[in-house]
């Protein structure tokens, strides 16, 4: 844990990033803990009722699920599905996985066929841990799913000899071109993310702390800003599957005793647009999108805390933090870089310059991917000399990271990074849809929300309810276009390349 100093410069001066030879996640969220304290609460599970969780059950349950896994011949380095919400099996999934020396793979309960049999097919996963609804879900695929009827004794093989740089945890992610990328991380990852994390909460781990969030542990979100530090750090986590976020939810899971949470900026737009007022919270942490000063100032007056904005990505995440024990918060801003952490903003060269340049990320982050999975160009692409580019513009003021803008298409829309190209693939796929282009379209609410512009086939009778249920049907839930134009033609370059930034323009222009 970080050791609280009275400044941010004391705070960085006294965090080194050396890791030991051998590192296994799962003792650090689960078997040292259940070895020293296993009666210790470490999960309140409300997916079906409620469940106090100690860290000797999580120890138990992860065995048995590791048994299951051994039975169907899962080995150090095979990929491992995990496709659930919220829930205690979820991490215990993911523990018995990493124990295990296999990766992990986290999948998404509102994903449909063809986002699941992208991750799947990429990854080569071949085995997945889910329940029933999820068994069903993964009926058209030829894999072999573990529900909990499954699972029997506990397994009793020692643990897989790894060390940071160890294969852990496959996360997809989308960009602008092409399928998802899976970010593939060792098992320093989670070391890497604990300094923000804990800066994010004005010092997480503090006594009577309980930490949670509405963003599923299917995305690096929930998994590694919330779950899995507070299972290492000893604070309780509380885990609820599938619950619908209203601006009531926070009110009621304060009065069950949670005093830190996670709440992406759409979620604290809906709490400040409800009138919603919370008193009890300890810390709030916020990212995906920069807050402006009128929320931070919101913040502090109906939730009675400094709003904590923090930066990150899934290839690297939790590089950047506010922390109101420090410092102020700066509207705009992204913090400033978290202990451990070189964040710089970078030129064309390759290096750190003064003014708008990227932002990027010095090789050697805990949190940093090992890279793409099977995908050594788009690895290259991503780095600049000694740097991780993030894709974002910004610039240094008093090492404070000021975000201008992102380099890329990728639309954030409710706190999701939401890929053009998948969903432009999946309309093509329709037999009315001659061509598409999508973009994402300014929203006061979810920061975006998915644009498509639509040349139908000449005679074709397609409906924009039509398109969007085919999207619901193939994609993700959150994918699905909200907006459906058509259109006679796009703009396209002279090589037949939609430009997106022409159709970006005419959404933003739509409503001005």
């Amino acid at each position: 844990m970080l050791n609280r100093g009275e400044t941010y410069d004391s705070l960085r001066e006294g965090v080194r990033c050396d890791f030991p030879a051998r590192l296994n996640m799962a003792a650090q969220v689960c078997d040292d803990w259940a070895r020293r304290e296993p009666e210790r609460p470490c999960l309140l599970d409300l997916s079906d009722g409620r469940e106090e969780v100690s860290y000797g059950a999580l120890y138990r349950l992860s065995r048995q699920v590791e048994a299951a896994l051994r039975a169907r011949n899962v080995v150090a380095g095979d990929r491992v599905g995990v496709l659930l919400s919220q829930e205690a099996l979820c991490a215990a999934a993911h523990i018995a996985v990493w124990r295990m020396g296999a990766i992990s793979v986290p999948l998404f309960k509102l994903f449909r066929e063809e986002s699941l049999r992208s991750r799947l097919e990429d990854s080569g996963a071949s085995v997945v841990v889910t329940d029933s609804e999820g068994r069903e879900m993964l009926s058209p695929f030829d894999v072999v799913s573990v529900v909990a009827a499954d699972l029997g004794p506990e397994a009793d093989a020692p643990m897989a000899e790894t060390g940071p740089e160890t294969p852990a945890v496959l996360i997809y992610t989308s960009g602008t071109t092409g399928k998802p990328k899976g970010a593939l991380h060792g098992h320093r990852v989670l070391t890497g993310h604990l300094p923000g994390v804990e800066m994010s909460h004005d010092f997480l781990g503090m006594a009577d702390d309980m930490l949670w969030t509405p963003a599923d542990w299917a995305w690096i979100g929930g998994l590694f800003d919330v779950a899995m530090p507070g299972l290492a750090l000893g604070v309780p986590v509380v885990a609820a599957r599938g619950a619908k976020f209203s601006p009531e939810t926070l009110g009621a899971l304060v009065a069950q005793g949670v005093r830190n949470v996670f709440l992406p900026p759409t979620v604290l737009r809906m709490l400040k647009a409800s009138g919603e007022r919370v008193s009890g919270l300890r810390s709030v942490a916020s990212g995906g999108e920069p807050l402006g000063a009128e929320m931070l100032a919101w913040g502090r007056d109906a939730l009675g805390v400094q709003i904590n904005e923090f930066y990150g990505q899934t290839e690297c995440n939790m590089v950047g933090s506010s922390c109101g024990a420090l410092f102020p918060a700066r509207p705009g801003c992204l913090g400033r870089a978290v202990p451990g952490v070189d964040l710089a903003v970078i030129g064309d060269d390759g290096l750190p310059c003064d003014g708008e340049g990227d932002i990027a990320v010095r090789r050697g982050a805990g949190s940093m991917m090992l890279g793409y999975w099977n995908n050594p160009e788009a690895t290259a692409d991503k780095f600049r000399g000694d740097w991780m580019v993030t894709g974002d513009r910004g610039v240094i003021e008093d090492g404070f990271v000021r975000f201008v803008g992102r380099e890329d298409d990728v639309i954030t829309s409710s706190g999701y990074r939401i890929g053009p190209s998948e969903i432009e693939d999946c309309l093509m796929t329709h037999p009315g849809v001659a061509t598409v282009g999508v973009v994402g379209k300014p929203d006061p609410l979810r920061t975006e929300i998915v644009k498509a512009y639509v040349v139908a086939k000449p005679g074709e009778d397609v409906s924009e309810v039509a398109l969007q249920d085919w999207v619901k049907a193939r994609l993700a839930h959150h994918s699905y276009p909200r907006e459906v134009a058509f259109v006679e033609a796009l703009p396209m370059t002279v090589t037949g390349k939609v430009i997106r930034k022409e159709l970006k323009r005419m959404a933003t222009e739509e409503d001005a």
